[in-house]
């Protein structure tokens, strides 16, 4: 860890001073440690400062907090990237309100050629699960880092798919990284760091995933990427506020049409209407539109695989949905008699394997 990380950590636990602030605090004073050292003359003669924040910075008393906060990411293997660090996602950077500092679980680099966001309705019709998947399956040759909020629905469909295709994701969270919302994509988190993905958040340990804190964390879905891909939604949600909040950073941003009938498929509908939004039907499009055509041939045919290795779990699992047909996880909790983490984990598995399907309310058939 750096010297200077301490202070990092200290200057985004001041309230008064905000990402804006703290910026241009960093940018004259040239790092976190300089600005705790800097007289409250010196602090007050940058714009925007004053003597409420210069004082802010002088009477702080926290000193305990941050030093916690610092133990907690050396014990978990956690990485801060401060904004002047050259690990700092290049993108994010280029946005005015880009966090001071981000803690990121996993070690993929988030400055990779290409990165798209993926994000979508929580309760995804069959539809949007098909777009899904065949986006990022068509997109997988150019070697895409996929970004999502790690939600339900379309969120965790573009993890998965990522995985599934060998491409690193990240999931970007609303809390910090000593709990995972929601509980039941641990799994899922898991996975993803076992296979080059990432956890990334701008909260501190002990910050729960309250309503206001989404679409602070949907700034950074935005921020990450080169483009926003908007699978389904409905008239409103967090999608369209990622949407909104991506043309304002200056990125593309894609839609997927659907009927005019379709609720799930109003909010896309609207983008498109309103040009909010580049209307796309397949990969093919946002891979021409962006001008990545001689990056590498799209993928249009994905090869099944004839022989897939199961576990002892998934082979119990899979038995009992060939049995029994569609079944809930509790159900399979029940009838298979392991343990909520291991059908959790087969269950992911089994999906990324493509041998079964998940329907919604957490239930599941053969694929």
């Amino acid at each position: 860890m750096e010297p200077d990380i301490l202070y990092q950590i200290a200057l985004t636990h001041i309230p008064q001073i905000g990402t804006v602030c703290g910026r241009l605090l960093v940018e004259h004073f040239g790092d976190a440690h300089s600005v705790f050292k800097a007289n409250t003359a010196q602090l007050c003669k940058l714009e925007g400062v004053g003597e409420v924040r210069a004082h802010a910075i002088h009477r702080f008393k926290s000193w305990i907090h941050a030093e916690e906060e610092l133990r907690f990411i050396e014990a978990n293997n956690i990485t801060p990237l401060f904004i002047r660090s050259r690990a700092y996602p290049q993108r994010l950077l280029n946005c005015a309100d880009a966090p001071l500092l981000l803690y990121q679980k996993g070690e993929t680099s988030l400055n990779a050629s290409h990165v798209i966001a993926v994000v979508g309705s929580r309760h995804h019709t069959d539809y949007g699960r098909q777009l899904t998947e065949k986006l990022i399956a068509d997109l997988a040759p150019l070697q895409v880092l996929v970004i999502s909020g790690l939600a339900y629905g379309i969120d965790a469909l573009a993890h998965k798919s990522a995985i599934a295709h060998g491409l690193p994701t990240v999931g970007v969270l609303a809390h910090g990284l000593d709990a995972l919302y929601p509980p039941r994509h641990s799994s899922l988190a898991a996975t993803m760091l076992e296979n080059r993905g990432s956890l990334l958040t701008e909260f501190g340990s002990g910050t729960l995933p309250d309503r206001h804190n989404f679409p602070i964390r949907n700034r950074i879905v935005a921020g990450l990427s080169d483009a926003v891909v908007v699978v389904e939604t409905g008239p409103s949600g967090g999608s369209l506020i990622t949407a909104e909040l991506a043309n304002g950073y200056n990125r593309d941003v894609f839609a997927f049409p659907g009927r005019s009938t379709d609720f799930r498929s109003q909010g896309c509908n609207e983008l498109i209407r309103n040009n909010k939004a580049a209307l796309i039907t397949q990969a093919s499009d946002l891979v021409a539109y962006m001008n990545w055509n001689n990056d590498s041939p799209l993928q249009t045919v994905r090869q099944a695989e004839l022989f897939v290795e199961l576990t002892d779990d998934e082979k119990k699992l899979m038995q009992l949905l060939r049995d029994k047909g569609q079944l809930s996880m509790d159900e399979l909790n029940w009838y298979s008699q392991l343990s909520n983490s291991q059908v959790a984990a087969g269950l992911l598995s089994l999906e990324l394997k493509n041998q079964i399907k998940a329907l919604p309310g957490s239930v599941f058939r053969i694929a």
